[in-house]
């Protein structure tokens, strides 16, 4: 990643930190809306045919169409946050409590990683918590190009964009490090509404989503199943790179790592 992208990432997690902050001192504040803008807000939603989506190819999604395309997903996901909550911060320098710590963390966490993820042309469809859902649409016809963008963004989340947030959140808040699991993994999806009338969402549906979760479960390291590593292109395989076949999570896959 070039300087121009981290000064960009830099910049944005310590926004997304100054408005977690300021929400943070307004804690117990509600969001009110107007009713008439509400009620105008739905019925506009309704009388409409399509969703607007941040699936990659897919920037409307229609309710009477339903298609049926090859991506890879990619599953980033903050390793133990839940433990955060229930143990104590193990530095005693820490300038906030075991609460704002995760607030904060996934507050800087989650939106550079779609910054990340977006430099290198995915998109994330679905934040998760602790982590987010991407995707990347594969060219049939240049597959190579598409699996080169997933891991140069898998590996830019772990390698620059982790220790950007880290280097931030130890600054402001004298935080420990977080970690973060990566998995990729490739399949047709299929392309489609859900959700209420009204309140419907595009989503993409395919095995590929069910196992890049499961591979997302590793230490700031990188797997991808067993159908993304036999479309790898053999100059990588040859190359820079190893695939060490492991099973994580019950699913088979294979950790990436550098002959480096």
């Amino acid at each position: 990643m070039n300087n121009e992208k981290k000064s960009i990432l830099r910049k944005l997690i310590c926004d997304s930190l100054d408005d977690a902050e300021n929400i943070w001192e307004k804690e117990g504040s509600q969001l009110v809306v107007a009713n008439e803008s509400f009620r105008s807000e739905s019925y506009d939603i309704q009388k409409s045919a399509s969703v607007t989506s941040f699936i990659p190819g897919y920037p409307i999604v229609r309710t009477d169409t339903n298609e049926v395309a090859s991506f890879i997903a990619l599953v980033a996901d903050m390793r133990n946050s839940s433990r955060h909550l229930l143990c104590d911060i193990s530095t005693k320098k820490a300038k906030v409590s075991m609460l704002q710590r995760v607030y904060y963390e996934t507050s800087a966490l989650l939106p550079a990683l779609a910054k990340t993820i977006s430099f290198e042309g995915g998109a994330v469809t679905e934040y998760l918590g602790d982590g987010v859902l991407a995707f990347f649409k594969v060219d049939e016809t240049d597959t190579s190009q598409s699996i080169y963008a997933a891991h140069r963004a898998a590996k830019n989340c772990i390698d620059t964009c982790r220790l950007i947030v880290n280097e931030i959140l130890h600054e402001r808040y004298e935080l420990p490090e977080l970690d973060i699991g990566v998995g990729l993994a490739s399949s047709k999806a299929l392309i489609t509404l859900v959700g209420l009338d009204g309140a419907k969402q595009a989503k993409a549906f395919g095995e590929c989503v069910f196992r890049a979760t499961k591979l997302s479960g590793g230490t700031n390291v990188i797997y991808v199943d067993t159908k993304l590593e036999a479309m790898w292109p053999t100059s990588s395989t040859g190359g820079g790179l190893r695939f060490k076949r492991k099973e994580l999570n019950g699913v088979d896959g294979f950790l990436i790592e550098s002959k480096l």
